[in-house]
């Protein structure tokens, strides 16, 4: 069982930074696609980014502030989040499957982290 443990979470102010982690207990973790999703109170599971080798995915919501990079030596995925706003404000969760296609739904991976939440407020 593959173990997903986030970090990097916590409050910022909207136009700030944050940078979460996912790091993986899985050796081969560079043939897993791993993905980002959010939940806001109140709210569904959202897709928000997805990595597969050099291939990566956004939603329309953060396309342009939010990058999604991999550490394959560290076995680890991370989500840099620049000029945050309000509207971003949510549980941020990692998820995994080892599969060879990019996928934007929650039921589609086997794999999760516990969440890290990200708030922010001015």
């Amino acid at each position: 069982q593959v173990q997903l443990t986030e970090s990097g979470g916590g409050l910022a102010r909207p136009g700030d930074s944050l940078k979460l982690s996912c790091a993986s207990s899985d050796r081969t973790f560079a043939n897993y696609v791993v993905a980002w999703f959010r939940q806001a109170p109140g709210q569904e599971r959202e897709f928000v980014a997805a990595s597969r080798r050099d291939t990566t995915r956004y939603s329309d919501s953060v396309k342009g502030r939010f990058t999604i990079s991999r550490d394959n030596w560290e076995n680890t995925v991370s989500l840099q989040m620049d000029k945050l706003k309000p509207e971003d404000t949510a549980v941020y969760y990692c998820a995994a499957r080892q599969t060879s296609i990019l996928r934007y739904g929650p039921e589609d991976y086997d794999h999760w982290g516990q969440g890290t939440e990200v708030t922010v407020s001015s």
